[in-house]
């Protein structure tokens, strides 16, 4: 299951203004009230479905709009949105249920820009315990510095790399929460390894770009997973 973050404040600002110097630029930006809204109909949607209880892990970009996004649909309930930091309700730190794990990877966060990074790990397990940051060794973001967008092709390497890594797990149902270039690319690069193995619906060239909050499926082989990566060694 492949999901991009809810609505965004990037994204409302990238809505209200065209000229992208009338901006605000947000280094880490959190989800807007639609995104809190998104996320509610999508956890409520996935547990009528039975999806949410089927889940038994989920990965997740360190990016505050992924871990709001990841915690609002499958940590344990929230009291409203400013609490979803903490996933208890009232101040009782007992989980209401027993929530997948959640575990952050810097594998599937956004494209690398300057001027875009997240917050430190020691901040990021404050706001969000219930998320697993032992994946991530650097305390501070230093991958944000890159003077120059990083490209398609890195990002496309990264996304193969980070399927190889979920197909090595013991999980079957896997939720990854992550963002539109992200996913974007890393289904355009499984397109063009696997184009007979992947479901016709994926194939279009709109397809590939996810909505806000938008939910899809992906059924992987694990035989396959031999064949990823034969192009993107160097990485």
């Amino acid at each position: 299951m492949e999901i991009r973050h809810a609505h965004g404040l990037h994204n409302l600002e990238s809505e209200r203004h065209r000229d992208p110097l009338k901006r605000i630029q947000y280094a880490d930006p959190e989800l807007s009230p639609l995104g809190w809204q998104q996320v509610r109909e999508q956890r409520k949607d996935l547990s009528a479905s039975g999806l949410l209880e089927r889940i038994e892990l989920v990965v997740t970009s360190p990016l505050t709009r992924t871990l709001q996004t990841s915690v609002g649909i499958f940590g344990s309930p929230l009291k409203d949105e400013n609490t979803v930091g903490n996933g208890y309700q009232n101040g009782i730190k007992t989980p209401i249920f027993n929530h997948p794990p959640i575990i952050a990877s810097e594998l599937c966060r956004e494209r690398l820009s300057k001027g875009r990074s997240r917050g430190s790990i020691s901040q990021c397990r404050s706001r969000f315990p219930q998320v697993d940051f032992s994946l991530i060794e650097r305390e501070d973001d230093i991958l944000w510095e890159a003077d120059e967008r990083e490209s398609n092709e890195s990002v496309a390497a990264k996304g193969i790399k980070f399927i190889k890594w979920l197909l090595a797990r013991k999980e079957k149902e896997i939720a990854v929460v992550s963002h539109g270039v992200f996913l974007q690319q890393t289904l355009i690069a499984l397109k063009n390894e696997f184009d007979s193995s992947i479901e016709k619906e994926f194939l279009t060239p709109l397809v590939y770009l996810f909505g806000n909050c938008e939910i899809r499926s992906l059924k992987f082989f694990r035989e396959s997973v031999v064949r990823l990566g034969q192009d993107y060694k160097k990485n």
